[in-house]
């Protein structure tokens, strides 16, 4: 007899591919890197340092074309931020943009559906990220891993 239970995973494994396969979709058709980080709690005030913190700590902030995006989100916590280097923050309309994608985010998870949020996030980042930084047949490489990062 356990006298202990488990601990629920932040994202079941099913949800995990889902949205890994967005992930994969989403830079298939751009020179962009995309990545998703998910923890149990912030350990910041505000989500945007934690996320800005995990940016330059995932070396995204060294990609070739500066073009890499993050969705940062702690769930236990109620905190998320989405943060995008330099040239792909500019070029796809700068904050209200990204405001937009957020508030997207946000009500998925008031409903309870992270991994649609995240799902449906990534599709919409992925799009506005081919649409200015277009896949690049001789940039064949891909710079960051797919796969979702979880913290603590």
């Amino acid at each position: 007899m356990f006298l202990f239970n488990k601990k629920k995973p932040l994202l079941t494994a099913d949800e995990q591919q889902m949205v890994v396969a967005c992930i994969s979709e989403a830079e298939s058709n751009t020179t962009g890197e995309l990545r998703v980080f998910v923890e149990s709690k912030c350990s910041y005030v505000d989500a945007i340092d934690r996320a800005w913190e995990l940016f330059h700590k995932l070396a995204m902030d060294v990609t070739e074309k500066r073009n890499a995006v993050l969705v940062y989100l702690a769930i236990d916590d109620h905190q998320y931020a989405i943060v995008g280097d330099k040239e792909i923050y500019e070029k796809a309309g700068g904050a209200l943009f990204w405001e937009r994608a957020a508030a997207k985010l946000r009500q998925h998870l008031k409903q309870g559906k992270i991994a649609i949020g995240l799902a449906n996030c990534v599709k919409e980042l992925g799009t506005a990220m081919a649409t200015h930084f277009p896949y690049d047949p001789s940039i064949t490489k891909n710079e960051l891993p797919d796969e979702i990062v979880f913290g603590k």
